[in-house]
């Protein structure tokens, strides 16, 4: 009798458990519609802010021709100084050659 209930538990509850896994995953790793909305009017949103962008470009181009050389990171600029200091005071501490 043991035996028996073995073998149902190994031919017909454990295939029925892992194909029941099975199509769960599937359909898991499917997207739904509302995702396809979701991301259709995300991508919405992504050209409008583009064109957004592409309209404040030109109209600030046709103001000032040279902006985009003007705008650079202040950030960058702190660490250009910061970089050139200290290569002077490297070069100033290099000990002098004696002959």
């Amino acid at each position: 009798m043991e035996t028996i209930a073995i073998l149902a538990i190994l031919f017909i509850g454990f295939p029925i458990v892992l194909f029941h896994f099975i199509t769960r995953w599937r359909g898991a790793a499917t997207i739904t519609t509302e995702d396809e909305n979701l991301l259709d009017d995300l991508h919405a949103i992504a050209r409008r802010l583009d064109d957004r962008m592409t309209t404040i470009e030109r109209i600030v181009q046709s103001e000032n021709p040279n902006w985009r050389s003007l705008g650079h990171d202040p950030v960058e600029q702190v660490l250009e100084d910061r970089s050139e200091r200290i290569a002077e005071i490297s070069r100033a501490n290099r000990p002098t050659r004696r002959n």
